[in-house]
Formats: C-alpha cells, sequence, structure tokens
C-alpha cells in the first residue's frame, strides 16, 4: 500500500532513475506510507487527505535525494552539509512539524486532556456531578457511589 504513485515521485525529482533507483523508490514510497499510518491512522489509499499524500512524498524525495544519510557533501572547494538530519539520515522519516500534521489529520491531539474514569459499580451522581474549581473555570466532574458525601 502506498498513499502516492512512483510517477508522483519522479515528478518531485531532478533526473531520470535508474532501474535500481525505481526498485528503492518503490520502497520507499511505501516505507513513508508505513510511517503515515504510524504517525496518523490508517486511511483507504482513495480517500486519503491530499496532504497525506503530499507529506509520503515529500519524505520519499529527501530519502531519494540521499539515501546514503550522507550529513556532508564535498567536492573541490564546495561543500553541501545536512545539519539537521541526525539519527535520521539514511531513512524515511518525518520531520517534526509533519509529524504533528499527520496527528492532526488523524484527529489524535497533543497534549493533556481530562478523561472521565470511574471505579467498577460506581455511577455519576445526579444533583451533585461536579466539585467547584478555585480558578474560576469549568466544575470539575465527580465519579462517587451513593456512599459518598458529596
Amino acid at each position: 500500500m502506498a498513499y502516492a504513485t512512483l510517477d508522483e515521485l519522479k515528478g518531485r525529482l531532478d533526473w531520470e532513475l535508474d532501474e535500481d533507483e525505481l526498485r528503492i523508490a518503490s520502497a520507499a514510497l511505501e516505507d513513508a506510507s508505513d510511517l503515515a499510518v504510524t504517525y496518523g491512522r490508517e486511511w483507504p489509499e482513495a480517500t486519503a487527505p491530499r496532504l497525506v499524500k503530499t507529506l509520503v512524498l515529500k519524505s520519499a524525495a529527501r530519502y531519494m535525494r540521499n539515501p546514503n544519510g550522507y550529513t556532508q557533501s564535498r567536492a573541490g572547494d564546495e561543500t553541501l552539509a545536512w545539519s539537521d538530519i541526525g539519527r535520521d539520515a539514511g531513512s524515511i522519516y518525518f520531520t517534526r512539524e509533519e509529524i504533528r500534521l499527520l496527528e492532526e489529520l488523524a484527529g489524535r491531539r497533543r497534549g493533556l486532556s481530562s478523561v472521565p474514569v470511574s471505579a467498577w459499580g460506581t455511577r455519576l451522581r445526579p444533583g451533585r456531578s461536579s466539585v467547584p474549581v478555585d480558578y474560576g473555570g469549568d466544575p470539575f466532574p465527580l465519579f462517587a457511589d451513593q456512599a459518598s458525601p458529596w
């Protein structure tokens, strides 16, 4: 399963791929798609958001430009460096911003959230179902059994 096609990836590269590069590019698209599922969710190929396809193509193209994971290249008096790659050099990866986008597309939210939890056999008591808070916000939900003084 891949969220983008080989032809779409070829359109993002500025050279013609040989037979070995075509094989590697196909695998890169599959790997990037698998990684997109890991950070996001498993979207059906036909209905995946366009941004998922874009992120998969960006990741695969990034890999195809530097499959050996070089962090520096030197030819004569010219030097090219990729200082931001780090441990991801030579692999399919998404940047932090790309991961955040995938999580948002999947409906995942990072951060702290409150989830109502109750013990087995307890229930939310009508009438007194929340505890006031001292910071002027919404009352905090209280789950208790009938024996509770609240």
